[in-house]
């Protein structure tokens, strides 16, 4: 029952989630936001959104342990296992890719946001640091972009399928009450599912959310780099993971950080944040155009993902 509620909750939450950024979407550009500004923010924040009620509900029903693991699991899983898969299936050739910038500044956030977990617990004032580094890298995203696109609608529309323009009033309405109402109630069921999956189990909250809750919600991020990879569209493929990844530490935490007080597990501090670390330098030869990511590098990055998926549910310090 404990795993319905899991897989309940995350259908809940990837069903309103798609809900909402289609919803905001549709509104933002009915109120005449630039094409661009929609892609950088409310999509960007809107596919997030099941994670950050996540961390939210979790850090309020003092279960920290799902809070920080599934944005720390999260960004493991989508280098190893979302980057992992689609190259042993379809070799990704990175070579040509233009993500050096991208990948520095997630680089940089993944360090402070280490740095400020040996500060915590995460309260307040590191929830405007953090955030304060997303407003940075959100204005020199839109900078960037406005040099290397010039922001057309109907470009924008093409990446985002099934996105109306045009969509009736009432339609904006529904998709954002649905999401906004399912948020939070996907969130909830998870959270207690999850709770009791790590209680029954005799395991920590932590490894369920490293695990169990972080592959969950980084499913939407495995589907578009497989479709991505399949394509051969390597930027799409390393960016969306780069991306994921930046909004889960400065976004998803600063904003968790400054609604409750989150503390942050021994193990954490010992382990899981040097694994994130470890897992994103990996990206580096790829995003600098060393090599490509070959089947055998696929192979590679889904065998680590599995050790340390294994290695989660080790007690470490």
């Amino acid at each position: 029952m404990d795993f319905v509620l899991v897989v309940s909750g995350l259908a809940i939450l990837l069903g309103a989630g798609d809900a909402l950024v289609r919803g905001a979407v549709a509104l933002s550009l009915r109120l005449g936001i630039p094409a661009l500004i929609v892609s950088l923010t409310v999509v960007a924040f809107g596919t997030s959104a099941p994670e950050l009620l996540i961390a939210v509900q979790a850090a309020l029903d003092d279960a920290p342990g799902i809070a920080v693991g599934n944005v720390v699991g999260s960004n493991v899983a989508n280098v190893l296992l979302v980057l992992g898969l689609p190259a042993l299936i379809s070799t990704i050739d990175s070579r040509d890719c233009d993500t050096l910038r991208s990948f520095g500044q997630m680089m940089f956030a993944s360090i402070a946001f280490v740095g400020l977990c040996f500060l915590g617990p995460l309260t307040w004032w590191h929830g405007l640091v953090l955030l304060a580094l997303l407003g940075v890298m959100l204005s020199d995203a839109v900078m960037s972009a406005r040099k290397h696109r010039n922001g057309d609608k109907q470009d924008f529309l093409e990446e985002l399928e099934d996105v109306d323009p045009d969509m009736a009033w009432w339609k904006v309405a529904g998709f954002v009450a649905i999401g906004m109402v399912g948020l939070p109630f996907g969130a909830h069921l998870l959270i207690e599912g999850a709770r009791s999956l790590a209680l029954g189990m005799g395991v920590s909250e932590a490894a369920i959310g490293l695990t169990v809750v972080a592959l969950g919600t980084s499913l939407p991020e495995l589907a578009t780099t497989l479709t991505a990879a399949i394509r051969r569209q390597a930027d799409v493929a390393i960016g969306n993971v780069i991306g994921s990844n930046l909004f889960n530490l400065v976004g998803i935490m600063g904003v968790a950080s400054l609604i409750t007080p989150i503390a942050v597990d021994r193990r954490f501090l010992d382990f899981d944040l040097w694994a994130m670390l470890a897992a994103s330098a990996l990206l580096a030869p790829f995003v600098c155009g060393m090599i490509g990511m070959s089947r055998r590098v696929g192979a590679a990055f889904l065998a680590l993902y599995v050790l340390y998926v294994a290695m989660a549910f080790v007690p470490i310090g």
